[in-house]
C-alpha cells in the first residue's frame, strides 16, 4: 500500500493543526446551509444538552446510530474532538454506563472538557493520546465508536489491533469513516498520484478501500465485518473540502471518480472467545 507513503509524522502534525485551528474558528467539516452535527444527529437530539455546548462536528456519519448502546455499558469514542458524540452516548449509557473520548490535540480536549463541565456529565471522561496506542487496559470497552477519524492515521492495522485488544470479548465496533468503493488500480494514474492530489486533513486521501478495511479488520480478530455505504462524493463534494483537491490529475481521471470516494458505516465484532 503506498496510502502511508508520506512521512507519519508530518501527515500527524497537519492533521493536528487543521483540526486544532478548525475548534477554535468553530467550524465544522463541511459547508452548506445546514450545519455537519445537525444533518448528522439532528436539531432533537442536540437539544438534549444543556445551551453553552459546542456541537461543532467534524464527522461524516452517525455511529451511534448503529451502536446501539445500552444503560451500563462503557464507550470508547476514538478521536473525539469536542466530545458531542460522547456526551451522547453518556447519556445512553446513563449513569451506570461511562463514556470515555480519546484525543491528540489539545484545542479539541479543552473544549470537551468545557462541554461536559457545561453538561455537568460525571460519567465521561476525556484522555490525550493517539488511537494507535489507546491508554486503556485489555478488556476495558463494550463499544468502540469514531466518526471520520481512523482514516487520518498514517497506519490503520495499529488502530484496528488497539480496538481489538481493549473491547470485551463479544464487544463491538461501530465506527463511520471515508473509504474508497473499488479497487484504486484500475485508475490510468498510480495510487501515489491520486492520494497526492487529495488531502488527508479533509480525511481523503489517507482513505482505505473497501477490501482493505474489512482485510484489516479480519487479520485484527474481528467477525462480521460490515460496510455500508451512506453517502458518495461527488467532484464538486470533494472540491468543497479544499481549493487544492484533485489538482494536477488528468482530465480523464475525475469522471472516474464521481462516487467511489464515500462514507460508510463500518461495524465489527469482537469474537466471544
Amino acid at each position: 500500500m503506498t496510502q502511508s507513503a508520506q512521512d507519519p509524522m508530518a501527515i500527524k502534525a497537519a492533521v493536528q493543526a487543521h483540526y486544532g485551528e478548525a475548534i477554535r474558528a468553530g467550524t465544522s467539516c463541511c459547508g452548506g446551509e445546514t450545519s455537519t452535527e445537525i444533518l448528522l444527529h439532528g436539531a432533537e437530539t442536540l437539544a438534549s444538552l444543556p445551551e453553552g455546548v459546542v456541537t461543532t462536528s467534524f464527522g461524516c456519519g452517525n455511529p451511534l446510530a448503529l451502536a446501539s448502546l445500552a444503560p451500563g455499558e462503557v464507550v470508547l469514542d476514538l478521536g473525539s474532538g469536542g466530545g458531542l458524540e460522547v456526551l451522547l452516548a453518556a447519556q445512553r449509557v446513563g449513569p451506570t454506563g461511562f463514556a470515555y473520548g480519546l484525543d491528540m490535540t489539545d484545542a479539541m480536549l479543552e473544549t470537551a472538557r468545557a462541554n461536559a463541565a457545561k453538561a455537568g456529565a460525571t460519567n465521561v471522561d476525556f484522555l490525550k493520546g493517539d488511537i494507535e496506542a489507546i491508554p486503556l487496559p485489555d478488556h476495558s470497552v463494550d463499544v468502540i465508536i469514531s466518526n471520520c477519524v481512523i482514516n487520518l492515521v498514517p497506519d490503520k492495522s495499529l488502530v484496528f489491533n488497539e480496538a481489538f485488544r481493549v473491547l470485551k470479548p463479544g464487544g463491538r465496533f461501530s465506527v463511520s469513516d471515508i473509504v474508497f468503493d473499488g479497487d484504486l488500480a484500475d485508475l490510468p494514474v498510480s495510487e501515489a498520484q491520486l492520494r497526492a492530489a487529495l488531502s488527508w486533513a479533509a480525511c481523503f486521501a489517507g482513505a482505505l478501500t473497501r477490501n482493505e478495511y474489512q482485510t484489516m479488520l479480519t487479520e485484527a480478530g474481528f467477525e462480521r465485518v460490515d460496510l455500508l455505504v451512506t453517502q458518495r462524493y461527488t467532484l464538486d463534494d470533494l472540491r468543497a473540502q479544499g481549493s487544492e483537491m484533485l489538482v494536477g490529475l488528468p482530465d480523464e481521471v475525475l469522471p472516474m471518480l464521481e462516487g467511489r470516494v464515500t462514507s460508510m458505516t463500518i461495524t465489527a465484532w469482537r469474537p466471544l472467545a
